[in-house]
């Protein structure tokens, strides 16, 4: 496989594991109901993150590794615009860029070493972050497309790229431009491990339509092709059926054979007439059909043929074919054409996504741009905002109600708004994780989740949906129950007269809808939801030494030592009949025997703190311990000494 190298390369991929762990620090929780509550949690599991993103992603290893169904970044694009390279990685070659704005191309030959330095120690982190069938996406331009790709390679490994896809930014190139206009970024996608798939999307109105149902059957259905390739292969499905209405015999087509087995068309032929098998010495026929010769094609093979005579069996056919619901093999023409097969909507899956989203799937740039001067009365408060619509069909494919979604250059903070628009159209519970280290942007991504839940100020006529039904094989079995709780929900809405129009009952995108016009004066509705404000605080450790930082707190103290000995959150209150025991995992049981600004003592005076013996052992920490090696391995405990064996990663 390629290796990319660049400048400082060698001091970055450890980076990761030397700057320091520090705790996060609750500065307030929003809510719908609420609003800001200084110092008190939301208890939502979603946060905004401020501070440096790598140190902020290796805070939130104890709370989220291996927990994070979906990332979405929208990293600095390298244009030379408004990002200045921060991370101090005692590298000689690298001190002088610390601190200082990127250049653009031409002026900076460092550009690309530093955003690979950049990038590097965070998506190393990030990969940590993501569930065994978690996937990332990266937005990004040409300027790094191709360094990002094999950089993503060396991460998270070649057979765990899922794709580039191309997403139309603009539906208006800029005419001012040397050489091709762009009109489209890259969206790089990599998975958690090999063989992930999306899921699929909701079948479109144009997908639909070439369903019917011209014989009354319990579900829509389109006419298919009764045969299949390559009957050299297949040769026991190559022989006749005879027409029901015409009594002429029907072969598969040359190189082809029926698409179902003999035994399950002979029971669908009976649902027209009576049938059974009959050997018809068509050898050479079906040879013709095979493309070899009769002597090699396949013997007793018998034709399925009309019981009775043809008059008999016309009839009997005839009137199935008027009565309605034919069989899954059926007659064109009125009965007298060629034989089809039904495939059912119910048995078709969802539309396949491809590499190509256009703008007017996803929207545009400028209909992010949009979104933002409606949230901040006019204002666009961050330059280079994505569209919600293009987040959510990131959600669409590979987020699912519960999953938790991570955002690690949060800027205008789409991601938590499309999470919590998901989350309000089918009452889900997604978790949103922003990061954002910069201090003024941090104020947009604040202020925009909190409009998103709450509402803002708005004057002005916008369309809403009041009532939604997605069309697919079920509901349409339900089509004329769902018309009519739509048509009710247009009444009320009429009667109310709290719109200025409201429109009938219509198909929009495969859904049933009842949408109005209304006018606000003042203020647009929120979404719901709440959200913690977090940022990082103070190291775990004290800087230089392996002394435990007094600042930090015991809880903070008891999930990093849990964290650290199964890579798993924890998730025990502390007991109060307990207050050592942390949890178990895996049939051992973990203490951490800790009091702030004094020492403790594991000894026969404080057994009282264990709960009892554990399948796999136990392990205490504690400040000194003063029983022998032997009578701890009798025992089935492992001491460890605070803070000495307290790992740092």
């Amino acid at each position: 496989m390629p290796v990319l190298n660049w400048i400082g390369k060698d001091s970055v991929v450890t980076y990761h594991s030397k700057v320091p762990f520090r705790t996060l620090s609750l500065t307030y929780g929003y809510t719908a109901e609420h609003r800001r509550e200084e110092g008190l949690s939301s208890e939502s599991g979603n946060m905004i993150v401020y501070g440096d993103n790598l140190l902020s992603l290796k805070a939130l290893l104890p709370r989220l590794e291996g927990q994070v169904k979906c990332i979405y970044n929208d990293p600095p694009y390298n244009t030379g615009e408004k990002w200045t390279y921060a991370d101090d990685c005692n590298d000689p070659r690298t001190r002088d860029w610390i601190n200082k704005v990127v250049g653009k191309q031409g002026e900076d030959l460092s550009r690309h070493d530093k955003w690979l330095c950049m990038m590097y120690p965070r998506l190393v982190l990030m990969r940590r972050m993501l569930r065994p069938d978690g996937v990332i996406f990266i937005s990004c331009d040409d300027n790094e497309q191709a360094s990002l790709r094999l950089m993503m390679n060396e991460i998270f490994g070649e057979d765990c790229f899922v794709s580039n896809v191309i997403w139309q930014k603009t539906y208006s190139p800029r005419n001012d431009k040397d050489g091709i206009p762009t009109a489209t970024d890259h969206i790089v996608a990599y998975s958690r491990r090999p063989h992930w798939n999306p899921f699929r999307l909701e079948r479109t109105e144009g997908m639909n339509a070439r369903y019917g149902n011209p014989d009354n059957d319990i579900d829509y259905w389109a006419s298919g092709d009764a045969c299949a390739a390559d009957a050299v292969a297949h040769q026991g499905m190559v022989y006749a059926i005879q027409h029901p209405f015409t009594g002429e015999l029907l072969y598969p087509y040359v190189q082809s054979h029926w698409r179902l087995e003999q035994n399950d068309i002979l029971n669908i032929m009976n649902g027209w007439c009576e049938y059974e098998l009959r050997d018809l010495n068509d050898a050479e026929e079906r040879a013709r059909i095979c493309g070899i010769t009769a002597d090699e094609v396949r013997s007793n093979v018998m034709g399925i043929v009309l019981k009775n005579d043809i008059e008999t069996s016309r009839n009997k056919a005839l009137a199935i074919y008027e009565r309605g619901q034919w069989p899954i093999l059926y007659f064109t023409d009125g009965g007298k054409g060629g034989m089809r097969k039904k495939t059912y909507l119910g048995n078709v899956e969802g539309r396949l996504i491809t590499n190509l989203w256009p703008f007017s799937e996803v929207d545009s740039t400028d209909g992010a741009k949009k979104e933002l001067r409606e949230i901040f009365e006019g204002a666009v408060p961050f330059d280079t905002p994505k569209p919600t619509l293009l987040i959510d069909r990131i959600l669409d494919i590979a987020v699912e109600p519960g999953d938790i979604v991570m955002d690690c250059f949060a800027g205008s903070g789409t991601t938590a708004h499309s999470v919590l628009k998901a989350n309000a159209a089918d009452g889900g519970d997604r978790k949103f994780v922003l990061l954002e280290q910069d201090e003024e942007i941090v104020k947009t991504t604040q202020t925009r989740v909190q409009r998103s839940i709450s509402g803002y100020k708005f004057t002005g006529n916008k369309t809403e949906r009041l009532y939604e039904k997605k069309l697919n094989a079920n509901t349409l079995k339900r089509i004329n129950e769902y018309y009519d709780d739509a048509k009710k929900k247009y009444e009320e809405a009429k009667a109310s007269g709290n719109y200025n129009d409201v429109h009938q009952p219509t198909v929009k995108d495969n859904n049933l809808v009842v949408e109005a016009e209304k006018f606000y004066d003042g203020h647009r509705d929120g979404l719901g939801g709440a959200f913690d404000m977090m940022e990082l605080s103070v190291p775990l450790f004290v800087e230089g030494t392996h002394y435990l930082n007094e600042e930090v707190g015991e809880t903070e103290l008891r999930r990093y030592v849990y964290y650290t000995e199964t890579h798993l959150p924890l998730t025990q209150m502390r007991s109060e009949d307990y207050p050592y025991w942390l949890d178990d995992n895996q049939g051992t049981g973990y203490y951490f025997y800790y009091e702030p600004n004094s020492l403790t003592t594991f000894s026969r005076e404080t057994l009282y703190i264990l709960k009892g013996r554990m399948p796999n052992g136990i392990v205490v920490y504690a400040d000194i311990c003063e029983f022998a090696d032997e009578e701890l391995q009798a025992m089935g405990i492992t001491f460890r000494q605070i803070p000495r064996d307290i790992r740092k990663f």
